[in-house]
């Protein structure tokens, strides 16, 4: 598959290593694993003189060797003697950075928090000291958001506050997905569009995989990931256990239970039958994989509250695939397609709203997106996109079928928003349905 899209963050990495030549950057990227942190940074800098650095989980001294080879091949400098510590080859690299501009690339960063944390504090010595005669373009890319998080931003941390810009690798918008699919398959259909973003959530390696095996439809698509030695069927567990350590079960438990539908806190906790405060809590903040959500126009201290899982794959992941896992664990994958391909139509439908929701944010028109619900559950909208500046606001009611659309009911639940909230009283309301034709 070509590479698609990220035109933005190429312009801003472009920008900083103009920078770099006046005094060293440091610039921090992350996003989620697969998300294609790796190819945008190569990308990004084709064509200059750049060092990349993979922190593979071996011993600090053969990280070492491997990464004086890598300065000896690109920039036809030998690293004289035999160096053992990350740091002293760092220091190499600030002092020869006075003389000479290049991009250093350190993949997987986070990885020597297991293998050499004190690699930290030496940077951080070295950089203060030569920074600010260096020419170097320092990229520092991981994959483990509560570690990145924690290295960069916890005060404690010795490179808290180095960093001179921060860049999160996002997945593809909606209006990119349909371009890949049209180029790999012009004729699709929404059926397709939807599955494609139902499965991927548009992470890029995720989206390459199913292009580069020619699956284009829903059922291709299920067949290419349900299958013996299909990369999807360990990715959550892959992604995530690392991240949890010893308590991933518990956290595993509730994010499953939020993925099937349960979404208020009295929900999941009747499920995983333990009180999950402080789970709710690290899941939002440390680990960036859950949000919590109000309705459109409530106070933040509303007891109204419902959870969401952000990554649409780990939704559709934690809904089918760890739900079922013993169903892989048997070799059952022609029951558990024919269990997806059963429940896909009341899954999809979730994952539409979310799709039009994230297709309106792409749009930049608006300047508050939600939904709204009461608490009796009574009166629900699926989504409210307002725009503050010219006084407009539509109210919409998303189904995958347009047949089951209800425009006098909207209009009734509409009715009781507006009433209720208080809010919009002098703004023009349009009231608006979306469905698979509309993707």
């Amino acid at each position: 598959m070509d590479f698609y899209n990220r035109e933005k963050e190429r312009e801003t990495l472009l920008n900083v290593q103009k920078q770099s030549l006046g005094h060293a950057q440091m610039t921090v990227v992350t996003g989620r694993r697969r998300i294609g942190k790796t190819q945008l940074l190569l990308k990004a800098t084709e064509g200059q003189p750049t060092l990349y650095f993979f922190v593979a989980r071996k011993a600090e001294s053969f990280l070492c060797q491997d990464f004086a080879q890598e300065i000896k091949n690109k920039l036809g400098i030998p690293v004289l003697g035999e160096v053992n510590r990350f740091g002293e080859l760092f220091n190499f690299l600030m002092e020869l950075s006075k003389r000479q501009a290049f991009n250093l690339i350190i993949d997987e960063f986070q990885e020597f928090y297991t293998i050499a944390p004190s690699v930290y504090s030496e940077m951080q010595h070295y950089w203060d000291v030569n920074s600010g005669q260096s020419k170097m373009n320092l990229l520092l890319s991981g994959s483990v958001h509560s570690l990145m998080h924690k290295i960069f931003q916890n005060a404690k941390e010795p490179l808290f506050g180095r960093a001179t810009a921060l860049l999160r690798v996002k997945p593809f918008e909606t209006s990119v997905l349909k371009e890949i699919l049209a180029a790999h398959h012009p004729g699709y259909t929404s059926e397709d569009l939807l599955a494609l973003y139902a499965f991927t959530g548009g992470v890029a390696k995720y989206v390459q995989l199913l292009m580069d095996s020619g699956s284009y439809t829903p059922e291709a698509m299920l067949n290419y990931i349900i299958k013996e030695d299909s990369a999807f069927l360990p990715e959550g567990k892959n992604m995530l256990i690392e991240e949890f350590g010893r308590e991933y079960a518990n956290y595993f438990t509730i994010l499953s239970a939020i993925a099937r539908g349960e979404n208020t806190r009295a929900k999941i906790e009747a499920v995983v039958n333990r009180e999950i405060g402080g789970y709710l809590t690290k899941l939002e903040h440390d680990y960036g994989l859950v949000s919590k959500v109000i309705p459109v126009f409530a106070k933040v201290e509303t007891k109204n509250v419902r959870y969401t899982l952000e990554d649409v794959f780990l939704t559709f992941w934690f809904r089918f695939i760890y739900k079922y896992s013993y169903m892989v664990e048997v070799g059952g994958y022609k029951q558990l397609k024919e269990l997806i391909a059963r429940d896909y139509p009341t899954f999809s439908g979730k994952i539409l709203e979310r799709y039009f929701r994230v297709q309106y944010i792409e749009q930049r028109r608006f300047t508050r997106i939600g939904g709204y619900w009461d608490r009796k559950g009574e009166n629900e909208i699926d989504m409210i996109a307002v725009n503050e500046l010219d006084k407009t606001a539509d109210i919409i009611e998303i189904k995958r079928n347009p047949a089951n659309i209800n425009p006098e009911k909207l209009r009734e639940k509409g009715v009781h928003f507006l009433k209720a909230t208080g809010e919009l009283n002098d703004y023009r309301i349009d009231y608006k349905t979306l469905s698979m034709d509309d993707m």
